[in-house]
Formats: structure tokens, C-alpha cells, sequence
């Protein structure tokens, strides 16, 4: 696009441009300053260091229609590395034959015990309803399709036994399936953005939200500030931002391993993408100003952050609405746009994402073999996923602005191909 000449035209196209690279060098700084000082010290995610005191731990896992999965998942809970925890698995009203595998599993994993509720509804009622029958004051939640990391207990119960004001933990998802395009993609995602995101936000103030799959909680805290909401489509990111309001802290634990099932098909992948845009957009419009003090300035990062983000999609929007408008009348030459092909400056762009994805790929090798052979695929995540994420971010404000809150039920996921 040429729009040296324009005066609107520049200026969007200017913070197009300017807005992924400015991003891409503050995550990258953000996330090598976090791993000298926290990662590269520590020993590698299978060799934990050992705990003064180790509580005993109830691990939470909420579950709908999980058939295929669930045993899997108690499986790979059952061989933590931790000494003294409990399994509660909530079936939340299911229709296939999740219940009959529960009950039947119990019998096999004396630590599993299995509570029932007759109708769906919600990960989030699913999640207050397990704290009712857990008896620790530490809670792991982990998602019913994910397979945890047998030390990955060990690595986020160390943060809320050492930090009282630390009212949530949360770990490092991987990828499993990888068979597809979008399946390749997404490993550099969560590891070269993703994570990388997380530990430059801890670096310069507060985590937008932990991972829903993944993360630990203290029972105190959830208690302060009134447990999850089942009337947000993301439940996680919610109560990232409540607990954060409220003055309690969330770390990020990379060594907290989860291997997790994403989608592998566009269709799945657009309602995931969408509902997460929906729960941002929730978020800030339901606890944005509250984040306006003095007294809770570290959250103006990621407040920032999102709202920049809401805007770069918007402008993207105007940019190619102005290109296409072009094509059939004529506009006034501010607002003219020639082209929105990539010239030098899409080169530009790839450059630096490719550095951020190195970047990430260095950081990460200590959690993941093989990651360079993914990087190849990784060079196709800028055009699918920035076009995917601009697409849902316009769709999701409107439509959130215009949706009456509900309760948040279960759907059944696209959880990618079978592995």
C-alpha cells in the first residue's frame, strides 16, 4: 500500500504496520528477561526440586461428553509424581457414556471419586461444585481431553505454598495432535506467542489470563472473590482478571507440562477462536474501568494490550473495506488505498515474526524435542491466524455488545484428529 501521499490512509496504515512489530520486540525482551531470571537456573520440568512441605492436593476435573478421553486423563492424573492428592471428576450431565467410564474407573484409582450432576450446566458450575467436594485448600483444574505431566503438580503447588499472596498458577499447554496444517501451527503458536506472551506479561505486570486447560488455584482466593462465573463465555479469563483486581497474584509455571487436543479443522477452529475473542471482549467491558486506579496499575498492560489489540482489528478492517471501496467509486485521496498486497514492508513483518519464533524456539527447548522441524510450518501462522484473529475480534464486540448474558453451557469441541 502506498499512502505516503494521505494523511488517514498513513496513519492507518502506520499502526497496521508499526503495532505486530512494536508487540513482537516487547514480548521478545519481556520473555528473554523472564528466562534468565526464572527459567534457565532452574532445573529441566522433570526434575522438580523437592518441596519443604508438601499439602495435600485435590485435583479438579470438570467433564462433559468425554467418553473418548476421560480415561486417558485419570490415567495420566494418577501417576503424578506428588505424594498425597485426591481426583474429583465432575460429570456435568453428559450423554454419552462418560458416567459408566467414571464409576467404572474408580476401581482401579482408589484416589478418584466421581461426583454427578443430572444436567449441563457449566464448566463453571461444574468447577464451584468440585471446590464444594474438595478437601484441600489447593486446587488443580485441569480440562477432561488434556494429559498431565507427572511433575506438573509438583511445579504449581510449589508457588502457592511459597507465596500466600499467590492466588493462581498457571502451566504450559503442548500440542498433541499435529497431524493437519493448522495442528502444526498451532504448536508454534502456543509456544513462540503464547507462551511467550505470558512470560513477558509477568515480567512487566499481570497475566491477561491463565490457561483454562491448565492451571492451579488457591481455595482463600476463589473464596474472595466469589469463585467462577458461570454468565462468561470464558470462564478462565475471567477470574484471571477478578483475582488479579482483588490484589492476589498469578504466576506462570513452564515446567507444568499439559499435552492438549486442539482443532484441526477451520469450522472448529473459528468457534474456538471466536469464543475466546468473546470472552476478552467481556472482560473489558466488564472489568476494564475497574482496572482504571492507581492502587491496581500493574493490570494497565495487559488493559493496554487487548484494547490495542481490539483496534489493530479494526483497523485492519477499515484498511481492506477502504481498498475494496476503491475498487468500484471513487474516494477522496485521504481515503485511497492502492493496494493491500505486502511489498516491503510484508517482508518486514515476516522478518520479524520469524525472529520471535526463534526467539521462542530457543527458550522452549528445554520443554519440547523437535520444535525446529515445526518451523517451517510456523512462517504460514501471520497470514492464517492474524487474518483469523482479526476477523473474530470485529465480530465478537458487536455481537457481545448486543448478546444477552447467559449461562455459559458445555458444547462439544472440535478436538482435532484422533490420536
Amino acid at each position: 500500500m502506498d499512502a505516503s501521499a494521505f494523511p488517514l490512509a498513513r496513519w492507518l496504515f502506520n499502526f497496521a504496520f508499526f503495532y505486530p512489530i512494536v508487540m513482537a520486540f516487547f514480548w521478545m525482551t519481556g520473555g528473554i528477561y523472564y528466562y534468565v531470571r526464572r527459567e534457565y537456573r532452574k532445573p529441566g520440568p522433570h526434575a522438580p526440586p523437592p518441596l519443604a512441605d508438601a499439602p495435600f492436593v485435590s485435583i479438579l476435573v470438570p467433564c462433559h461428553d468425554e467418553e473418548e478421553h476421560i480415561a486417558a486423563t485419570i490415567m495420566a492424573l494418577s501417576a503424578q509424581a506428588y505424594p498425597e492428592f485426591e481426583i474429583i471428576a465432575i460429570d456435568d450431565g453428559s450423554r454419552d457414556r462418560t458416567a459408566q467410564i467414571l464409576d467404572a474407573l474408580v476401581a482401579d484409582h482408589p484416589r478418584l471419586r466421581v461426583v454427578h450432576l443430572e444436567a449441563n450446566q457449566g464448566k463453571a458450575n461444574a468447577l464451584r461444585i468440585g471446590t464444594l467436594a474438595a478437601t484441600s485448600d489447593y486446587l488443580v483444574c485441569i480440562d477432561a481431553d488434556a494429559a498431565l505431566d507427572p511433575h506438573a503438580v509438583r511445579w504449581m503447588v510449589g508457588h502457592l505454598a511459597d507465596g500466600p499472596r499467590v492466588g493462581a498458577v498457571t502451566g504450559n499447554p503442548r500440542i498433541r495432535n499435529r497431524t493437519t496444517l493448522l495442528g502444526r501451527m498451532q504448536i508454534g503458536e502456543f509456544s513462540a506467542i503464547i507462551g511467550l506472551i505470558k512470560r513477558a506479561q509477568r515480567t512487566y505486570g499481570r497475566l491477561f489470563t491463565i490457561s483454562g486447560v491448565i492451571c492451579a488455584f488457591r481455595r482463600t482466593a476463589l473464596h474472595d472473590v466469589g469463585y467462577w462465573s458461570d454468565r462468561m463465555v470464558t470462564e478462565d479469563i475471567d477470574i484471571s482478571w477478578r483475582l488479579q483486581l482483588a490484589g492476589w497474584d498469578i504466576r506462570y509455571e513452564p515446567n507444568a507440562l499439559c499435552w492438549i487436543l486442539m482443532p484441526e479443522t477451520f469450522r472448529g477452529l473459528w468457534s474456538q477462536r471466536l469464543r475466546w475473542a468473546k470472552g476478552g471482549v467481556e472482560v473489558l467491558l466488564s472489568h476494564g474501568r475497574h482496572a482504571l486506579t492507581w492502587r491496581r496499575r500493574r493490570m494497565w498492560g495487559v488493559l493496554a494490550e487487548y484494547a490495542l489489540s481490539l483496534t489493530w482489528a479494526y483497523v485492519m478492517l477499515a484498511i481492506i473495506v477502504l481498498w475494496a471501496l476503491g475498487r468500484f467509486i471513487t474516494l477522496p485521496p485521504v481515503l485511497y488505498v492502492e493496494t493491500i498486497l505486502p511489498r516491503w514492508h510484508g517482508v518486514v513483518l515476516a522478518l520479524v515474526c520469524m525472529l520471535q519464533f526463534a526467539t521462542s524456539l530457543v527458550i522452549e527447548r528445554r520443554y519440547e524435542r523437535g520444535l525446529a522441524a515445526h518451523f517451517y510450518w510456523i512462517i504460514w501462522y501471520p497470514v492464517a491466524f492474524w487474518a483469523l484473529g482479526m476477523l473474530t475480534a470485529v465480530i465478537a464486540l458487536p455481537r457481545t455488545l448486543l448478546q444477552r448474558r447467559q449461562r455459559a453451557l458445555w458444547t462439544s469441541p472440535d478436538r482435532g484428529a484422533r490420536v
